[in-house]
């Protein structure tokens, strides 16, 4: 008896195995991420820093796919005083222009090499509720984007490195 029960237990396990689904892949982008590279090409095909020349930066993805993002310039001036408040013209715009920031969800068309980017809250305030795809490159531990053309011309480039 011991040994029929024993086969019927292994033939259901066997069973339940095979009809079994395999766990989802976690998201691709998944992990923390550290900033390598913030630079922009020129439209005479020069690289040129966009946030210093050690730019700092951080960007989290969830297995969903919720990330979050900042970058900042390590050269953004220091205010006068710890009361953020009484900053003067010069300092508030060195901390406005030295840093970008957002969050929302991250997505990914691997058939058009596109990261997308559904936008619900930004240091700069136009981009909330807005959608912005980039060109990206995913090379083991590097990922690397291109954002759209600014009115200079200039394309920004991120690059990342995952630390987790």
């Amino acid at each position: 008896m011991k040994l029929l029960t024993g086969a019927l237990v292994a033939m259901l396990a066997g069973l339940a195995a095979r009809d079994a689904h395999p766990a989802p892949l976690a998201f691709p982008l998944q992990g923390t991420w550290t900033l390598v590279a913030a630079d922009k090409l020129l439209p005479d095909g020069t690289t040129a820093r966009d946030y210093g020349e050690k730019p700092k930066g951080r960007l989290i993805v969830d297995a969903q796919g919720r990330y979050s993002l900042q970058i900042f310039k390590s050269e953004r001036a220091r205010f006068a005083t710890d009361n953020k408040a009484e900053g003067g013209v010069d300092e508030m715009r060195s901390a406005v222009m030295g840093s970008s920031t957002h969050y929302g969800a991250i997505s990914i068309d691997p058939s058009a090499g596109l990261l997308v980017f559904s936008i619900e809250g930004s240091s700069f305030p136009n981009w909330e509720g807005t959608t912005q795809k980039r060109e990206y490159t995913l090379d083991g531990a590097e990922l690397r984007y291109k954002v759209p053309p600014r009115p200079d011309g200039s394309v920004p480039v991120s690059v990342w490195r995952r630390v987790d």
